[in-house]
């Protein structure tokens, strides 16, 4: 895939680091550069949110790289819960206990800081990149992050999304990662005995992933 620009969008860690590890030494063998996107959902549920966190924070460790995270809905609901907007009993319940043990009780303001300031979207000339994905009734500038990091879309539905293809994650299945027309699902569950999932897109051709990659997942956490 020498001499393309390319983008490889990477779907839901839930702190599952290895898997993160082995995908990222999977993404830099397969160009010399290019644009890593994480949609979001890196903390909660798996063993290690604390250390997928740290290593993405830590950005790419080869020249030619550039990395974008995109905030997921579990991001914010730790946020929200640490700080006091919302009942922390819907994150622990949801994966914060896993993910507090990772930080030993206590998650460091920095990184706090750093999940709170994490963008929602990611448009570029041909693909949408989200979380969880877009609403089509509403403008693409106007989309809200009730949208963005909650919304499920039938797994079976492609629409127009303004001429672009849209990719996501947030909705977990074996039968990813998987392409329907204008977008693209790249959540296998990883933290469920899935695989961790990127797609793999030419920066100057329009349309779906050229490829996906995968790193193979354990046993459900």
């Amino acid at each position: 895939m020498s001499g393309r620009r390319l983008t490889f969008a990477v779907g839901d860690i839930h702190g599952c680091l290895a898997q993160l590890d082995a995908l990222l030494t999977s993404i830099e063998s397969a160009a010399p550069g290019g644009r890593v996107v994480f949609l979001g959902d890196l903390v909660d549920r798996g063993p290690d949110s604390r250390g997928v966190v740290a290593r993405i924070m830590a950005g790419p460790t080869s020249p030619g790289w550039q990395w974008t995270t995109l905030k997921g809905n579990h991001e914010e609901m730790l946020v929200a819960a640490r700080k006091g907007m919302a009942e922390m009993s819907m994150w622990l319940m949801n994966g914060g206990y896993e993910t507090l043990e990772s930080y030993g009780g206590a998650i460091p303001l920095s990184h706090l800081v750093w999940m709170a300031e994490l963008p929602s979207i990611l448009v570029d000339r041909f693909r949408i990149f989200a979380h969880a994905g877009v609403d089509e009734a509403v403008p693409l500038d106007e989309q809200s992050d009730e949208v963005l990091l909650w919304i499920r879309t039938d797994p079976d539905y492609s629409g127009r999304y303004w001429g672009r293809h849209l990719c996501h994650g947030h909705t977990p299945s074996r039968s990813n990662p998987r392409t329907i027309g204008n977008r693209t699902n790249v959540d296998s569950g990883a933290v469920f005995g899935g695989m961790l999932s990127c797609a793999v897109f030419d920066d100057e051709v329009p349309g779906g992933p050229i490829e996906f990659l995968v790193a193979a997942g354990e046993d459900a956490y």
